[in-house]
């Protein structure tokens, strides 16, 4: 039996889900969540673990383990609460004080029901799941719930469509962009999913999008399309041991209108001094998740001077034609360290080596503002948004990686930028200047204000600006 165990611990992935323990006669005595299956179950039969007789006598009780892989930690709650309501297990520990915790309600009697948290459980008809220990999870949970199943949240039904609707988190039953009948085929698909019955729920998606097709109702076919693109996306992450970042993702594949959610997204920065000891990075993002093993860096080979668009086309035609030679995935996307001119040269090449089905923007650095080969004005991010966010720091990791080995080609070689010329510069305040701004020309086209942010005194910002724009 002890072997069982072991083999079937040995099969669980390290992903988050839901884990089962069943008796002799294939009971469920106690549920469980985690974020990494194998690792969480592994530590119940440790051997050499101190327990508790609770704990003991649940470990001398199983004979059998099964799970339910999730999306995510917080799927995996809504997993585990609905479970522990079906089954009761005795081992799990009964929450006395509902009141403490919160629930997930689905509202009854009404045309178009809502679902939303709540501390309070009435006897009103409703359906009611939980209690959850986690609220923070909960709350993302229910983030990603109302994303694919867009079921209204306001209390009373409005004259018009707001601005969840607009955002695609509310299906519009309100102006009667949604029939009734269509409304409730979302709420038992979401029960479904509650339920933790994903598998079926895919499949009833599938059959139903093909039905809208045979009908020819296509935009109802592409709602539907969205939704199991939606559930399959996360689940295909976690077969590459990743954990999606979902909503910053779905947000960028409807700010640029893409085709599908832009799970790997690869970005590219180029660094030089004054066109000297020029470099290229490339890093690679999966589900908002940095992968490093898959950085690459490129010492420029074919560009002379100052030249930071050339440098781009080297280093993207360098990457991709490889990536075709050994017919290895592309990525979803591709991001650009720059403004416009980068942007097109970037796209250009692409184009070139075939690739012009994959999406390119790039951002630059002073402003929010992300650049597309599709539209003529830039899509402007909101300050502090989470698309915003997870741009910035996919770039910034790449013009991270660009300049550490930058900086270590400047260490392993004699190098001069000239800025010691400047009386009040010397090699910390260039190694300050160059991190921050990354090139002589990006030092030049700086303010004073700007060369003050990195650290520099007023008086020598002045003998920096004066220098560079005499010629120096």
């Amino acid at each position: 039996m002890k072997d069982k165990i072991s083999s079937k611990i040995k099969d669980l992935p390290d992903s988050p889900g839901v884990y089962e323990f069943l008796d002799s006669k294939g009971r469920i005595i106690y549920v469980g969540k985690a974020r990494r299956l194998r690792r969480r179950v592994a530590s119940y039969f440790r051997p050499g673990r101190v327990t508790d007789s609770r704990l003991a006598l649940l470990r001398s009780e199983v004979r059998d383990i099964k799970f339910i892989r999730a999306s995510s930690e917080a799927e995996a709650l809504i997993y585990e609460a609905g479970l522990i309501k079906d089954h009761t297990p005795r081992f799990n520990i009964e929450l006395k004080d509902d009141k403490s915790y919160p629930f997930l309600k689905l509202t009854a009697g009404e045309e178009y029901p809502r679902l939303f948290m709540t501390r309070r459980r009435l006897g009103d008809g409703a359906v009611y799941y939980g209690p959850y220990v986690n609220v923070k999870l909960l709350k993302e949970a229910l983030s990603f719930m109302k994303r694919v199943f867009p079921l209204r949240s306001c209390r009373r039904l409005r004259k018009s469509v707001c601005l969840e609707y607009h955002i695609g988190q509310c299906a519009g039953p309100c102006e009667k962009k949604i029939s009734a009948g269509e409304y409730g085929d979302i709420v038992g698909q979401l029960k479904k999913f509650l339920e933790g019955r994903k598998d079926d729920l895919i499949r009833s998606l599938e059959e139903q999008m093909a039905r809208f097709s045979r009908d020819r109702e296509y935009e109802k076919a592409i709602f539907v399309k969205k939704r199991i693109e939606a559930l399959t996306a996360v689940q295909q992450l976690h077969d590459r041991s990743q954990h999606p970042v979902y909503g910053e993702l779905d947000e960028l594949q409807n700010a640029l209108n893409l085709p599908s959610i832009p799970v790997t997204i690869e970005c590219f920065d180029v660094s030089n001094i004054s066109g000297q000891q020029a470099v290229g990075s490339m890093v690679r993002f999966a589900a908002g998740r940095p992968r490093k093993a898959e950085y690459r860096k490129f010492r420029i080979k074919k560009v002379a001077g100052i030249d930071d668009y050339s440098m781009i086309r080297e280093v993207v035609r360098r990457r991709y034609s490889r990536l075709l030679k050994e017919k290895r995935s592309l990525p979803d996307m591709v991001l650009i360290d720059g403004g416009k001119g980068h942007l097109f040269a970037a796209r250009n090449e692409l184009n070139e080596l075939g690739m012009g089905s994959v999406p390119v923007a790039s951002i630059a650095k002073e402003h929010n503002h992300l650049y597309t080969t599709s539209r003529e004005q830039p899509i402007r991010l909101s300050p502090g948004s989470r698309l915003l966010l997870l741009i910035q720091r996919i770039r910034d990791e790449a013009h991270r990686f660009a300049v550490t080995y930058h900086r270590r080609l400047r260490r392993t070689e004699k190098f001069d930028t000239d800025l010691r010329k400047i009386n009040g510069i010397g090699p910390k305040r260039e190694r300050i200047l160059l991190e921050k701004f990354g090139n002589i020309e990006n030092i030049r086209r700086a303010s004073q204000n700007e060369l003050q942010k990195a650290g520099i005194d007023k008086m020598t910002t002045r003998l920096i600006v004066e220098y560079l724009h005499k010629g120096g």
